[in-house]
């Protein structure tokens, strides 16, 4: 069996662990044997596409499959090549990690019911996307993994914000849709031929590749979270289940990067640098305004989210500059695309975590809100370890993961004196100036996400009688820190292993880094910059371990302990402590008063009132605000003056028929 047959038959078994699931969901035994066949169906095709890419695995399209499925005259075409493989790597670990996660975690599901049947569809649906080699496959997977991950979110429709988030996003999923089948129309053209392999070899009119690359930013962005499009990501990912988030967050976002770099990059071959302009603007603006929105954020689920928006961003600024350098000829597109991919490999990494910890903490308290948290670090130890490693990642501090990735895209960034357009020269450094920015807040948020639930003191009784998770949650979180480590000391083990990817994609690769001295990594050459993560952390370890052995052999004993100064009172109480909201004022006195126009009002009752104080801070969401609001508004509107055709006569809607069909048929006269 070739691995992309059996990769085909991975999908096949999941499609039919979700119908076993169908028929068994109300049994008592039916969630470990469905989340333990989703794990060992998506380790084999983990191991399969890892496999594949280690192997290298030839860009041409030998590794093809045909089914008869689907349009009589088109069939269902599959395809695996090193960017599938890629892709499916990160989809399948994911899904393996999950799995092993919601073995523990499935055993507190509510209603597993609304969830198990789901579970394993969701992950056939990406593995699908990501195979699919014709437009109609790829569209009705795209569906169908869109279907199962909304059913997800609606898991626990009893709650009215569930409810409203659901809604949400299926209407953003419907019109991501919309935009990608125009899109798709578009490539094929006239002859109407939606096989990838017809449309790679097409010519494509500037304008139909301008037209193409607009509605993908449409259709994949409003998936992965891309501003103005992200409004339903902080509401949805949250609703679901923690390990379903997990997904979500982690993997299904990089199906929506894996289908931009598909069509922009294999299918269009977009050649015009103005191009990049558009994805480096779209991209800096995300990752600026997702981080601001996460620090505002006292919900822990919700606060993950937002980030998700800026490592989106992140990702979409290095696909920016590939963009950019590729349409110059310049061999610096490997680079921007290696540190696009590596990110994406990052974030499944540490996103998936972070999710896992909020779903411990939420299984531990029942609390998701930060101020009702504290003090967790001495209930769950372990999870509190996990969760700052991921903290740390996605803070892009050494020696972990995230700072390897952002690194490589800065160094990109620096050689953006190189671009000969102007335009490219001033607006780079300025989005250079802007990732410095959202690097810099996405630290003080993860040092408030972190601080807040698990250091001070418990705000509630709950999270005062918290307990550790279960060992399998456990270990699932401690494979992914592990993971943020290992990517972090070793990244040019990972560089490499995503040569074959960026010479499929851009038709160049970074050099080779696994032969350069001590494990270091050089993006461009040894007299421009290069990092050694493993020498970072070796240093780190030592010069901690140094100090923690003369902090305790020669200052320890010389202390002595009495209670903390309280400002004059004499008890602790945990309400003197920060909260999410007090650690945020600063930054949200900064930034809140132009992008959320923040209003702080204290209540301060006079003298002889026993009435409390009170302060309230009120922020608005100015995209919501500003622009799906009128269009909700302007819908609403048009469907009750439209209302009255549902009153017509026979004769009258034969008329409107009739003209609907010569409007199409002009239409496809000009069109052809």
């Amino acid at each position: 069996m070739t691995p992309l047959a059996g990769l085909v038959a991975c999908v096949a078994a999941l499609l039919g662990t979700a119908i076993l699931a169908v028929l068994t969901a109300r049994s008592g035994r039916s969630t470990p044997v469905v989340y333990g066949a989703s794990l060992v169906f998506s380790g084999i095709a983990l191991i399969t596409a890892l496999a594949s890419l280690a192997a290298g695995l030839p860009s041409t399209g030998a590794s093809a499959l045909v089914l008869p499925v689907g349009l009589p005259w088109l069939g269902s075409h599959f395809r695996l090549d090193p960017l599938a493989a890629f892709f499916l790597t990160v989809i399948n670990l994911g899904g393996v990690l999950s799995s092993l996660y919601a073995l523990g975690y499935g055993r507190h599901e509510r209603a597993p019911h609304r969830v198990l049947p789901f579970f394993p569809a969701f992950l056939a649906g990406m593995n699908l996307v990501i195979l699919a080699d014709d437009a109609f496959t790829f569209l009705i997977s795209w569906e169908f993994m869109s279907l199962a991950s909304w059913a997800l979110v609606m898991a626990h429709h009893h709650d009215a914000s569930n409810r409203k988030a659901g809604y949400i996003y299926i209407v953003m999923a419907s019109f991501g849709t919309l935009a990608l089948f125009i899109a798709f129309g578009l490539l094929a053209g006239p002859a109407g031929d939606y096989g990838f392999a017809a449309i790679r070899i097409s010519e494509h009119p500037p304008l139909t590749a301008g037209l193409v690359l607009v509605l993908l930013l449409l259709g994949a962005g409003s998936k992965a979270g891309l501003a103005p499009l992200h409004v339903w990501l902080p509401l949805a990912h949250p609703a679901a289940p923690s390990h379903v988030s997990a997904l979500m967050s982690g993997v299904m976002t990089k199906v929506a990067v894996y289908a931009f770099i598909r069509v922009v990059f294999d299918l269009l071959g977009m050649q015009v640098w103005w191009s990049g302009i558009i994805v480096l603007i779209i991209g800096s603006g995300t990752a600026v305004l997702g981080i601001l929105q996460a620090l505002m954020e006292s919900d822990l689920k919700r606060l993950l989210a937002y980030s998700t928006i800026e490592n989106i961003g992140l990702i979409f600024v290095s696909l920016g500059l590939a963009l950019a350098f590729k349409a110059n000829g310049m061999g610096l597109a490997a680079l921007a695309m290696t540190a696009a991919l590596f990110h994406v490999l990052n974030h499944s990494f540490f996103k998936s975590l972070l999710f896992f910890g909020a779903g411990a903490v939420l299984t531990a308290t029942g609390e998701r809100d930060m101020d009702k948290l504290g003090g967790l670090i001495h209930r769950m130890p372990v999870t509190s370890i996990v969760f700052l490693v991921g903290s740390v990642a996605i803070s892009a501090l050494p020696p972990f993961n995230g700072f390897v990735s952002e690194w490589l895209a800065f160094q990109a960034i620096l050689q953006s004196p190189d671009l000969p357009q102007w335009g490219l020269k001033i607006l780079v450094p300025a989005v250079g100036g802007l990732l410095a920015l959202s690097a810099a807040l996405a630290a003080a948020c993860f040092v408030k996400a972190f601080g807040v639930t698990f250091l001070g003191r418990p705000r509630t009784i709950a999270a005062g009688q918290a307990l550790e998770v279960d060992r399998l949650s456990l270990a699932a979180m401690s494979i992914l820190a592990a993971l943020c480590l290992l990517a972090g000391i070793l990244p040019g083990i990972v560089i490499d292993g995503l040569a074959p990817v960026t010479l499929s994609v851009i038709g160049d690769r970074m050099p080779v880094q696994t032969d350069i001295a001590w494990l270091s990594i050089v993006p461009i050459a040894e007299s421009r910059s290069s990092y050694n993560g493993l020498l970072v952390f070796l240093f780190t370890l030592f010069s901690a371990s140094l100090t923690a052995y003369l902090i305790r052999r020669f200052a320890s004993r010389a202390l002595r302990r009495a209670p903390a100064w309280d400002c004059g009172f004499p008890e602790m109480s945990p309400a003197t402590q920060y909260t999410a909201g007090s650690f945020a004022q600063p930054i949200r006195r900064v930034f809140g008063t132009l992008v959320f126009r923040v209003r702080e009002s204290v209540d301060m009752p006079a003298p002889g009132d026993l009435r409390p104080a009170r302060f309230a801070v009120e922020a608005h969401d100015l995209i919501w605000e500003w622009l799906y609001l009128p269009i909700a508004g302007a819908v609403g509107f048009a469907a009750e003056k439209l209302n009255y055709l549902q009153f017509l006569t026979i004769r009258r809607y034969l008329s409107l028929v009739f003209l609907a069909l010569v409007f199409l048929l002009l239409v496809l006269a000009l069109w052809s």
